[in-house]
C-alpha cells in the first residue's frame, strides 16, 4: 500500500509540475534593425552629397516616390516579429537616414502612428549625410541618456583600392579634412528602461567595403574595437549590464571585425563572462542572408547581445530567439536580381537592398 501511495505521489508531482510549466506566461518585446536604404527627402541639402535624391537628380526622386517609400518602410516595420508578437517592434534601429525629418515623416505613417514612436537621432559627418537612428515605443521604453560616439580613423591608414569590381554600394563616402581624419558614421548609444529594466543599445552602420573587402577591413575592425570599448565601459559600471549592439556591419558573422575584434560567439555555451553572443552566425551557416551580391548571400545586418541577456533565468528580460524578416513581398520576383531584396529602381519604388533582422526579449509574468 505504501508503494502504491508513493507512486501516486510521484505521478501527481510530475503532473502538477507539467501543468505549472504549461501555465507560464511571458511578456515579449521585439527588437529590430533595418537598413532603410537611401531614405532621403526630395530637398537638396547644400551641406551633403544628396543631389541624386532630388526631383532633378539621377534618381528622379519626386515627392510621390518619397511618399511611397515611406509607406513601404512603414508596412515592413509594423509587421516585423509577427505573428509571435502581434505588437510592432518596441525598439527599432535604422540606418541610411538622411535627417531627423525623414524619420518623423516615417513614424507618422498610418501603419505606425498608433504605436507612438519616439526618435533619437544625431547628424553624422558622413559625406552623404546618412545617419543612424533609434525608434522606440514611448509606452514601453524610456530613454535616460543617449550620445553619438565618433569613430576615429585616419587618411594615413587608408588602404589602396584592390578590386574595381568589388561592391561600392553604401560607400565609404568619406570626407577627409586637413587633419587626415576620415569621417564616417558615428555609433549611437542609448540607455533606457524597458519597462523597469535598464537596457543599453548601440546602433551601428560600419564603414563599407568600398575599395575591396580585404583592403577596407581595418575600418570595420576599428568600428568593432570602438563597439567593444563601449560595451566594456558599460560592464565596468555594471557587470550585469544588458547591452544590445545592432546594425549594418558591412561584414558577416565570420569576418574578423565580428569574430575577433568584437569577439562574438555563435553558441551560448561558448560565451564567456562579459562576452557577446551572435545568433545570426548559425543562420549564416545555414545559407541564410540579409543581403545578396553576385548571387552570394551574407548577413551584414546583425543583432549581438551580451552574456547577461542569455542567462537561463527569465525573471528578467532575456533573449529568446532571432530571425530575418524576409516576407515574399520584400523579394524581387523577376529579372536579373530575382530572389534578391526588392530595392528601389528608376521604374519601381521598392523597400531596401537589405532584409531587416530582429530578436525577441521575454520575461516570465508573475501570476
Amino acid at each position: 500500500m505504501q508503494t502504491l501511495w508513493f507512486k501516486f505521489y510521484i505521478m501527481a508531482f510530475f503532473l502538477l509540475s507539467f501543468a505549472q510549466a504549461q501555465s507560464k506566461k511571458y511578456t515579449i518585446h521585439t527588437v529590430a534593425f533595418y537598413n532603410f536604404e537611401n531614405l532621403f527627402d526630395t530637398h537638396d541639402d547644400p551641406s551633403t552629397n544628396d543631389d541624386e535624391w532630388t526631383p532633378t537628380g539621377v534618381q528622379n526622386w519626386t515627392q510621390e516616390k518619397y511618399e511611397q517609400k515611406l509607406k513601404n518602410l512603414s508596412r515592413v516595420l509594423s509587421e516585423i516579429g509577427t505573428p509571435e508578437n502581434p505588437n510592432a517592434p518596441t525598439i527599432i534601429g535604422g540606418c541610411e537616414i538622411e535627417n531627423r525629418g525623414v524619420v518623423e515623416d516615417l513614424i507618422k505613417q498610418s501603419k505606425l502612428a498608433d504605436f507612438e514612436y519616439g526618435i533619437i537621432h544625431f547628424d553624422s559627418p558622413d559625406k552623404r549625410g546618412i545617419d543612424v537612428a533609434l525608434l522606440y515605443q514611448k509606452k514601453h521604453f524610456k530613454p535616460t541618456s543617449y550620445s553619438n560616439i565618433p569613430l576615429f580613423i585616419y587618411k594615413n591608414k587608408l588602404p589602396v583600392k584592390e578590386d574595381k569590381k568589388e561592391e561600392t554600394e553604401d560607400d565609404l563616402e568619406l570626407k577627409v579634412k586637413n587633419n587626415n581624419r576620415i569621417f564616417t558614421r558615428d555609433q549611437l548609444l542609448v540607455t533606457g528602461f524597458l519597462e523597469d529594466e535598464e537596457i543599453h543599445i548601440i546602433v551601428n552602420h560600419w564603414p563599407s567595403r568600398s575599395g575591396g573587402e580585404k583592403a577596407s577591413s581595418p575600418f570595420r575592425e576599428a568600428a568593432a574595437n570602438l563597439n567593444r570599448k563601449i560595451i566594456d565601459s558599460l560592464q565596468q559600471i555594471n557587470p550585469n549590464a544588458k547591452v544590445i549592439t545592432m546594425g549594418d556591419l558591412n561584414d558577416g558573422p565570420f569576418n574578423k571585425s565580428v569574430k575577433i575584434a568584437l569577439g562574438a560567439k555563435s553558441k551560448k555555451s561558448e560565451v564567456p563572462e562579459f562576452g557577446v553572443f551572435n545568433p545570426f552566425e548559425e543562420m549564416a551557416n545555414r545559407g541564410m542572408g540579409t543581403i545578396a551580391f553576385r548571387d552570394s548571400w551574407d548577413i551584414f545586418d546583425q543583432i549581438i547581445i551580451t552574456e547577461s541577456l542569455i542567462k537561463p533565468d527569465f525573471s528578467t528580460y532575456k533573449y529568446w530567439k532571432a530571425g530575418i524578416f524576409n516576407r515574399s513581398y520584400l523579394i524581387q520576383t523577376s529579372g536579373q536580381y530575382k530572389g534578391y531584396p526588392l530595392r528601389h529602381s528608376l521604374t519601381e519604388v521598392g523597400f531596401s537592398d537589405h532584409f531587416p533582422v530582429y530578436i525577441y526579449l521575454i520575461k516570465e509574468m508573475k501570476l
